[in-house]
């Protein structure tokens, strides 16, 4: 099989990790063959350090180059629709960053868009492809963790100051930039089921967005997810997951390399060496995010099944009834509504 071709929309700090992360994938299986910045400058300085031939200015260069398979959208959160769209108009397969879209709403109309158009989209939960979440689920799914009860989660650092964070022109809060992960692992131990009841609280900032929420997740059966994103301190990070038959913990929960099994045991794994340095925590695994999209495009299938469209719903879902409890508002929830 030909290597799949990467396009990269976007040359900041994420997009340089998962670009760095890439390359220490086989080559035989992965390329990057282009990447576009709103700079021409941003984007050849980023194609010279990664060795990509084709440096675009504007994304529409991009999404009209032949020898592109799929994009990686890593540019601010409130782009990500309209660059997704004018991909997948283009042909594109699409691994889009986190939050997929600003809403509920808006993310239904770019999955329905990409079944459309007959290609692939994954919104980019990098974590649920480390080999740690894969144990977690056997473990669940074998009955040796017993049934599950309850998950703690955490995940805050010191980020106030951090535009992406912090603005609302951004799209910004740490519900749409942390919440993800939290929401996203609460659901992976109760299996993907919706929870009946969420109750939310937390803070805004002067721009009007969550710089701190504690949430609750109410499942069938009397499950409870108990959640915290801060960007005002820096929190545990670690998730914890009870059942009946014991506990299990992932430290660094969003891009584990350790995990506390059933028994006790610490199970510790390991990433390669890149070529660079990264810019966060753990990024040379976002390779394990890539590799998932490339065997589903070579096998025909328009979605992930650890990352469906409907998880990336339903993950919206929640983030909008967050956002509704703690009053935070964007443009975007008058301008996509169910």
């Amino acid at each position: 099989m030909a290597p799949l071709r990467w396009g990269i929309a976007s040359a900041g700090k994420i997009s340089h990790d998962f670009a760095n992360a890439v390359s220490t994938l086989p080559a035989t299986e992965h390329q990057l063959v282009a990447v576009a910045a709103r700079k021409q400058a941003d984007a050849d300085k980023f194609a010279q350090l990664h060795g990509i031939a084709k440096a675009h200015e504007g994304y529409e260069a991009l999404a009209k180059n032949p020898d592109v398979d799929v994009v990686y959208i890593g540019a601010i959160n409130n782009a990500h629709y309209d660059i997704g769209v004018l991909m997948l108009d283009h042909g594109k397969h699409l691994l889009c960053e986190k939050p997929l879209c600003m809403n509920e709403a808006q993310a239904k109309r770019l999955l329905e868009h990409a079944t459309t158009r007959k290609r692939f989209l994954m919104e980019a939960i990098w974590s649920r492809f480390f080999p740690h979440y894969r144990l977690l689920r056997e473990r669940i799914e074998s009955g040796a963790l017993g049934e599950v009860r309850e998950v703690s989660v955490e995940f805050g650092f010191e980020l106030q100051e951090v535009d992406r964070l912090r603005l609302k022109g951004l799209g910004g809060g740490t519900t749409l930039d942390l919440g993800v992960y939290t929401i996203q692992v609460c659901l992976w131990a109760f299996g993907g089921v919706a929870p009946t009841k969420v109750v939310a609280s937390g803070t805004v900032n002067d721009e009007g967005v969550d710089m701190e929420v504690t949430a609750e997740l109410h499942f069938p059966g009397g499950g409870i997810a108990r959640m915290k994103t801060s960007a005002l301190r820096e929190l545990g990070n670690t998730a914890t997951i009870v059942g009946t038959k014991g506990t299990m913990a992932l430290p660094s929960f969003w891009c584990p390399l350790v995990l506390t099994d059933v028994d006790g045991t610490a199970r510790k794994d390991t990433l390669p060496v890149a070529r660079h340095p990264f810019n966060f925590h753990n990024s040379c695994g976002l390779r394990y995010e890539a590799d998932e999209v490339r065997q589903c495009i070579q096998a025909g299938r328009l979605q992930s099944a650890t990352v469906s469209h409907a998880d990336s719903t339903l993950i919206a879902h929640i983030q909008d009834e967050i956002r509704k409890q703690v009053g935070v508002t964007f443009p975007e929830d008058t301008q996509f509504t169910l």
